[in-house]
């Protein structure tokens, strides 16, 4: 069984890995924009730590089976990283979204690199210790925590009470925050914009997954995605749906929310 400071290694580990490619491959230097002013921290959602069922019986093979997870307490973004956030972090650097000139909608076209080297940076300029979620977070959060009311989407039975999906957003993303939030006051985990998660993928991970704090296999080619998008019918919206992309990949809709 994992332990909570093996859990921690690992995120650490996985933290400084990260930020040393950003670092040195991607030639990321936050200390050299001396005039940047801080930006404005994200509001985030503390979410007590619990034990939870992952997965699904239904559904394709990588749900199954479904297995007992317990997490630590953590907090999450209430909100998806927004254009206007990514834009106070990462100044002129030149990234244009799919829906560019939308401040209020979420930053799309981010490779899992990209969101990495967004963490990096804030980081720097905040002293903040901003991750991105493991799936195994991510799921326990959309689920609503231990305030769970065991909704199919995060917040409801109903999609279109909280997801912007293909047959109500009118082709684009939307403004965060706009939609019902869930059990815990977190906003378009299901629709908007699919969501990386610091895991690396693998169909067959659940059948290995340790009981606590999983953080995922410890090398791949994909990582993994979660909560479906405005492109997405209500197939990709689950709360137990998940998907890899290759972490280079930059897609109109695909983004991310922060978590620590």
């Amino acid at each position: 069984m994992e332990t909570a400071i093996s859990y921690r290694i690992k995120i650490v580990f996985k933290t400084l890995l990260a930020a040393f490619f950003c670092t040195f491959c991607l030639n990321v230097s936050p200390q050299a924009d001396q005039n940047i002013v801080i930006p404005k921290l994200p509001e985030m959602i503390f979410v007590a730590g619990g034990t939870f069922q992952m997965g699904s019986k239904t559904g394709g093979s990588d749900k199954q089976p479904v297995h007992t997870v317990r997490l630590d307490d953590f907090y999450i973004g209430k909100y998806e990283v927004t254009q206007a956030q990514w834009k106070a972090v990462m100044n002129d650097d030149g990234h244009l979204n799919f829906f560019e000139g939308y401040p209020d909608c979420p930053v799309e076209r981010v490779s899992w690199l990209n969101a990495v080297r967004f963490i990096v940076k804030l980081n720097a300029l905040t002293g903040e210790k901003f991750r991105l979620p493991t799936e195994a977070e991510w799921e326990f959060a959309a689920r609503g925590g231990n305030h769970s009311r065991s909704f199919k989407y995060s917040g409801s039975d109903s999609a279109r009470e909280v997801a912007w999906r293909s047959d109500n957003a009118e082709g684009m993303t939307h403004p965060v925050g706009l939609k019902k939030p869930n059990e815990l006051g977190i906003f378009d985990m299901s629709g908007n914009v699919w969501e990386w998660c610091v895991d690396w993928y693998s169909e067959s991970y659940y059948t290995i997954s340790p009981r606590r704090n999983p953080t995922g296999p410890i090398a791949g080619t994909e990582r993994v995605i979660r909560g479906g998008s405005w492109f997405q019918d209500s197939s990709g919206l689950n709360v137990t749906d998940r998907k890899a992309v290759n972490p280079e990949w930059q897609l109109g809709f695909v983004g991310f929310r922060l978590c620590k």
